[in-house]
């Protein structure tokens, strides 16, 4: 079973094996260590001698690197992008006022509110629905062509490139929430009746799987290969 690392009697938890090269800094790999990607602890790499391993803290398998970790991201990624097109395409919300009633994409319902005076609420569902979805999906198709490359290529920036791309996408579902507001209030003061229509389901499933897409990523990936 892999045990916690412990600086052995020269302080260095590695001393017996084979040093890092001096031109980089020395990686897990190189001196013999694994991290848990589910508690953070690191251990010792005994992967090699005994196949699976359990963490010794909270029990999760170890693994130097998330199994098929750059093919899972991008089926993910790319079925998020298909999706994002009826999610835009097709309507979100059905508004009927006096008698008239008329559906809303995501962009004609940005555009309503912008004209109304409501500024606010245009800008959050514009940055959420659009702005949002196409950055991460840019970034995230940035750093799968890169690390698929091995390239070295400001990793360091690409590192704090996915550490944003993970902050962002807890704030994806900003829009969907407003719209439910919006809804609930006009309803409360008698307004207008509002429905959700079928976009509203796409683009929640678009958001999901961009999470997962950004969550399947191992940003190890990033520092493997070799440097220039």
């Amino acid at each position: 079973m892999s045990r916690p690392a412990a600086p052995d009697a020269h302080g260095s938890v590695a001393h017996q094996r084979e040093e890092a090269p001096m031109s980089r800094p020395a990686r897990a790999l190189d001196l013999g260590l694994v991290s848990c990607h589910a508690c953070g602890l690191v251990c010792e790499d005994v992967l090699e001698r005994q196949g699976r391993v359990p963490c010794p803290r909270c029990g999760a398998a170890l693994h130097r690197r998330k199994p098929d970790s750059l093919a899972r991201t991008w089926a993910l990624l790319i079925a998020a992008l298909i999706l994002y097109i009826p999610a835009n395409v097709l309507p979100v919300m059905y508004t009927s006022l006096l008698g008239s009633g008329s559906d809303s994409t995501i962009l004609s319902g940005v555009v309503a509110f912008w004209s109304t005076g409501s500024y606010g609420i245009a800008l959050v569902i514009f940055i959420a629905s659009v702005a949002v979805p196409c950055g991460k999906f840019l970034s995230l198709g940035l750093l799968l062509a890169s690390t698929r490359r091995g390239s070295s290529w400001a990793r360091r920036e690409r590192s704090k490139l996915y550490r944003m791309v993970e902050v962002v996408g807890y704030w994806s579902m900003l829009d969907v929430l407003v719209v439910a507001v919006v809804a609930a209030l006009i309803r409360f003061h008698g307004l207008a009746d509002i429905e959700p229509r079928v976009g509203i389901l796409y683009f929640g499933v678009v958001v999901i799987l961009t999470m997962l897409s950004a969550m399947s990523f191992d940003p190890r990936l990033i520092w493997d290969g070799k440097d220039e």
